[in-house]
């Protein structure tokens, strides 16, 4: 039955896929779409270049942002053994708003002035924002023991970086303020073909370290004691989670915003769907299920615009929500962590 239900999560992503290829602000047939990927000659390069130079990437990128953010969550959801942790718990997704902020407020929003240097400026300042809130959380982790005392550090650590935040919107110019809402709305066409590489490596080798937690994780579910029974190192089982889920947050911050809720509820979506909490099954059901939904909203975002793609941050609560309500009003049937 696991097989089977492998398959079909497979097999939506195979639907999907195409799906984000034909729809968007262009009308391109599909006839045309297959024989642009196929490399074949087509009767309008215009459409070569949409599909290739826009909706490619997106779709790609979509796949992989909505992947690392749901093993991000899936981590520290076992991690802290709540059910309600998300990447943006940690603080590390406000560390890299601030460093967004830094820049976009600190320069007034001159984002035609400085074209790609400027985007490159973006990423560089919210990897190092989100990196650095990281960094002091694997610092704070060797002094506090307790894991639900660093949880608590780590959301006061959010609502630091979200005070700076406040202050530079303040004292910022309109222009710049505009820029960093709308950054800040998160969407997955900011990343173009020539940045996907990048991306794509940093996201694939994270979540291949991931992988690497499943045993440690299996441990964590049956409890800190019985984990150190085994054997486990938990402050070194928890700086490691810490590492991947930072390292996943940050670098789909980077490039598409902060995006709610992904995080939080695919781990939950891919639990209900295969019926165990064994990360050995969850792990890859989570990679595939945020997939799915990352190109979910992906395509909902370009389909009712003809001019432009709604963002991110408008859709996924739309999923999310509903899925959070489920989740606390049949908390004591679903049993996750058992």
């Amino acid at each position: 039955m696991t097989k089977v239900k492998f398959i079909i999560l497979i097999l939506f992503l195979i639907i999907l896929f195409p799906l984000c290829m034909v729809f968007g602000s262009v009308d391109i047939p599909a006839e045309q779409v297959v024989k642009i990927l196929a490399g074949a000659d087509v009767e309008n390069e215009v459409w070569k270049v949409i599909i290739i130079e826009s909706r490619l990437p997106m779709a790609l990128t979509a796949i992989l942002a909505g992947a690392s953010l749901s093993v991000s969550g899936l981590l520290l959801q076992t991690a802290f053994n709540n059910p309600l942790a998300g990447p943006s718990i940690l603080g590390i997704s406000t560390g890299a708003s601030l460093g967004v902020a830094i820049i976009m407020l600190a320069m007034g929003g001159a984002v035609t002035a400085l074209g790609a240097t400027y985007y490159a400026a973006i990423i560089g300042g919210a990897a190092i924002g989100a990196l650095s809130v990281l960094l002091l959380l694997l610092f704070l982790s060797t002094i506090v023991k307790s894991t639900t005392m660093l949880l608590i550090v780590g959301i006061l650590t959010g609502y630091l970086t979200s005070s700076a935040i406040s202050l530079l919107n303040f004292f910022a110019t309109q222009e710049g303020v505009h820029s960093f809402i709308i950054w800040g709305l998160g969407n997955f066409s900011g990343v173009t073909m020539n940045k996907l590489p990048i991306f794509a490596a940093t996201s694939i080798i994270s979540l291949a370290g991931a992988t690497l937690m499943i045993k440690p994780l299996n441990a964590l579910l049956l409890g800190n004691r019985y984990a150190e029974s085994m054997g486990l190192n938990i402050t070194r089982t928890r700086n490691a989670i810490l590492l991947f889920s930072g390292l996943l947050t940050a670098i789909v911050t980077a490039y598409c915003g902060p995006i709610g809720f992904i995080g939080l509820v695919v781990p939950h979506i891919a639990r209900m769907i295969m019926g165990t909490s064994n990360h050995t099954v969850i792990l890859p059901a989570t990679i595939l299920s945020g997939a799915i939904v990352g190109l979910l909203c992906a395509l909902i975002s370009v389909l009712p615009s003809k001019v432009e793609v709604l963002p991110l941050n408008a859709i996924t609560p739309i999923i999310g929500v509903p899925i959070i309500i489920y989740i606390i009003l049949e908390r004591k049937r679903l049993h996750y962590f058992n």
